[in-house]
């Protein structure tokens, strides 16, 4: 039963070493180690409609001008 165990743990740590290891690859020199280390990007996505400044200003535009759709 023992000696079970013992592979069980084995097999457990190798897992977990092997399983860091993969991921440090995927990840950049500069991010690696401290987090305060690299350059921090933020995620690039699209920007909602109520992010955008221009097409807040536009619904405020037609909001006092009904009236004035320019050809829409």
């Amino acid at each position: 039963m023992l000696k079970l165990l013992l592979v069980v743990a084995l097999f457990a740590v190798i897992t977990y070493l092997t399983v860091r290891v993969i991921e440090r690859r995927g990840q950049p020199a500069a991010r690696r180690g401290h987090p305060a280390q690299g350059v921090r990007r933020r995620p690039a996505r699209p920007a909602a409609p109520d992010d955008d400044e221009e097409f807040l200003r536009e619904l405020d535009r037609r909001r006092l001008d009904p009236g004035d759709d320019e050809g829409r």
